[in-house]
């Protein structure tokens, strides 16, 4: 739990219906030590200070009560009302705003082109159900933020985070009105939501959806990737001709 792994309880519908109330995930939370955050991945993070609980958890009253929800966070079985699990949508350098005239989120990474997200595991896929979705630099309603305004800047070291329920998330967007217009701090993530383990019939891998890894990859990396790839082929191919 300390170094590795660590699961926790779903307390919320805010990222319905990728994760139900009371769905257990397993958070790696070694990945961010060894490469950073990408676009597109579930977190958790702790809101203490910060953010609002999205849901009350009650305080047992007994000391036995306070030994058992103890254990039940400890192994992910209750949840505590200071952590947070949403996508991550922006990164530092990043501009960010809602919505296009399809009503999408249009991210632009630094020194690229503004790119519209297509999310259909959205609650709302299809159909306007969120009344407060509208962001970007000028605010946070839609008389300020028209199809083609200016995006949110994601500041340095900072992150701008959403539910896949919109509806009904308590995210970036709710906050909007704080000194960081609603970016919580990299520091904070506790690590990768990377699978569900329970319930069995709900059990599944928590991939970067594709309008992530295809509109938003890295610029260069099929280029770096390629030289990575190559570099022992050359070294295989002259070392045959030396000998030959």
């Amino acid at each position: 739990k300390a170094f590795l792994l660590q699961a926790f309880s779903i307390p919320s519908g805010s990222m319905q219906h990728t994760l139900e109330i009371g769905d257990r995930v397993l958070v790696n939370k070694v990945v961010y030590h060894v490469r950073g955050i990408h676009r597109g991945e579930v977190v958790v993070f702790n809101g203490v200070d910060d953010w609002a609980p999205e849901t009350e958890v009650s305080a047992p009253r007994s000391l036995l009560g306070r030994v058992a929800h103890r254990l039940g966070t400890y192994v992910g079985v209750t949840s505590d009302d200071k952590d947070y699990i949403k996508r991550v949508i922006g990164l530092p350098g990043d501009r960010v705003m809602c919505c296009s005239p399809a009503g999408n989120v249009v991210v632009q990474p630094p020194g690229g082109r503004p790119v519209e997200l297509h999310e259909p595991y959205l609650w709302e896929a299809g159909d306007d159900q969120d009344t407060n979705k509208w962001f970007c630099a000028a605010g946070h309603d839609e008389e300020a933020c028209p199809p083609g305004s200016q995006g949110l800047l994601v500041q340095p070291g900072r992150l701008l985070v959403l539910g896949d329920h919109r509806g009904a998330s308590a995210d970036s967007r709710y906050h909007y009105s704080d000194s960081y217009h609603g970016t919580i701090p990299e520091s904070r993530v506790v690590g990768r939501a990377f699978v569900v383990v329970w319930p069995v019939k709900h059990r599944a891998v928590l991939d970067v959806p594709r309008t992530f890894t295809l509109a938003l990859a890295t610029p260069g990396a099929p280029l770096g990737l390629g030289l990575v790839g190559a570099l022992p082929l050359v070294a295989v191919r002259r070392r045959f001709r030396s000998r030959a």
